[in-house]
């Protein structure tokens, strides 16, 4: 074979890789562990908006239990995508930003823990992100 018909099948090769990652995943199906009870407090709130890459809906809490905070997505629902991640942003932007985990599911409720003596007037935005093609899929701001 040719070195170029072999650089040909590579590149062919290469391109399908790329397109398959790129296409949407499944949705995930992956309970998420009760990290707070019902005795825990609301501290912020918010309502998911569409980024430019998704849709996002739903509302997030920032519930505090015996000093352990946690970011709690209710009614929640996003389009699917390769490597979505949960962030807690100083910005609409994943500049500054914890990254809280990977997204357990595509739809319902879930909690992810949030490292302790997270400044909350600074990261204020709750961000669905695709880590791997740093594509915004919805932002809520914590108020």
């Amino acid at each position: 074979m040719s070195k170029i018909r072999r650089a040909q099948h590579f590149l062919c090769l290469l391109l399908a890789v790329m397109i398959i990652s790129c296409a949407k995943d499944a949705n995930l199906v992956v309970t998420s562990p009760p990290l707070v009870d019902s005795s825990a407090s609301i501290r912020y709130t918010g309502t998911f908006s569409n980024g430019p890459y998704g849709t996002v809906s739903g509302n997030v809490q920032v519930l505090m239990q015996d000093s352990v905070f946690a970011l709690s997505l209710k009614n929640f629902s996003t389009s699917s995508g390769p490597d979505l991640h949960v962030y807690l942003s100083k910005q609409i932007r994943p500049l500054d930003f914890f990254d809280l985990g990977s997204l357990r599911t595509t739809r319902g409720d879930q909690l992810y823990t949030i490292p302790a003596n997270t400044d909350f007037t600074q990261y204020k935005y709750a961000l669905i992100h695709c880590k791997a093609y740093n594509h915004l899929f919805g932002s809520a701001l914590l108020q």
